[in-house]
């Protein structure tokens, strides 16, 4: 080997380890996120419930980092114990959306005929609308909660990743592998789960992994509008509608759920970028 495949080899080594390393970081604050979730009623240094009206609106401090609210309960605590409904709830609705679009675009892709064509209509005239608008007019016929706010995203959310799916599908249908799984006598089940879905699973999880920043904010901007966790329940939209009037007076009450928001959203994207780099050759050899 000369020394400059010597060299080029090295340093296409070099950034795998690079970008291996940079995956990992995230994954890892990814999962701290999650760790945090799961385990945020036992983290929160005050109950995120109870109301002091004599500690009303103090400002950030040794006592309460983050300050408290118009009722006295500390911020630092909603915001943790509100990691809980705003990561989960983004994660069930993600992975629904996904789900629900994968198998969908897979059908089309597959069968094709009337099927393919009534539901990619179907999928046209919901990507018609504006998502948002759309979700807002669905919860407002569902009325508002957390469940109601999933159902409203994942009705408007889930075209994209049938159009993805469906692509990727037609793509791999006429693969000369699946030619030969189709003559050894492999059943149509057996097709879509063993050979097409493992084949076009990588698009589709980066496509969802970089969706969770997109549909944490749309389901904030539900509850920030009304339309999602009902109070008191902590939920970082919901907080942030709750101290918009007090930004003068009380800017901590919007900026701290505003800034959780913020973090989180900034890390799912990171990593989201980061799987698809890893996982796209073009780019590791760049």
């Amino acid at each position: 080997m000369s020394e400059e495949k010597k060299i080029t080899v090295r340093e296409q080594k070099i950034k795998k380890n690079h970008m291996k390393a940079k995956l990992i970081f995230f994954l890892i604050l990814a999962g701290a996120l999650l760790l945090i979730a799961v385990f945020a009623k036992y983290l929160c240094p005050y109950d995120p419930y109870a109301q002091n009206l004599m500690d009303a609106q103090l400002p950030p401090s040794s006592a309460h980092p983050l300050g408290t609210d118009r009722y006295g309960r500390d911020m630092l605590s909603r915001v943790i114990i509100g990691s809980t409904t705003s990561i989960f709830a983004t994660l069930v609705l993600v992975a629904v959306i996904t789900v629900v679009g994968t198998a969908i675009g897979i059908l089309c892709g597959w069968c094709g005929g009337k099927i393919d064509t009534v539901l990619m209509r179907i999928s046209d005239l919901f990507l018609a609308f504006p998502g948002l608008v759309f979700a807002l007019a669905v919860a407002g016929v569902l009325g508002g909660g957390v469940q109601n706010a999933i159902i409203a995203l994942g009705v408007i959310s889930w075209p994209k990743f049938a159009r993805l799916a469906r692509s990727l599908t037609l793509t791999e249908k006429e693969a000369p592998y699946l030619m030969a799984a189709r003559l050894s006598g492999s059943s149509m089940p057996k097709l879509l789960l063993k050979h097409i879905l493992p084949n076009i699973a990588g698009p589709i999880l980066v496509t969802s992994v970089l969706d969770i920043g997109t549909m944490m904010m749309e389901l904030a901007g539900l509850s920030f509008l009304g339309l999602g966790v009902k109070p008191p329940m902590a939920e970082w939209g919901s907080m942030i509608s709750d101290g918009r009037v007090m930004l003068q007076t009380a800017p901590w009450m919007a900026l701290a759920p505003g800034g959780a928001i913020f973090v989180t959203v900034m890390i799912f994207n990171l990593l989201g970028d980061t799987i698809r780099d890893y996982m796209d050759p073009k780019q590791r050899n760049k």
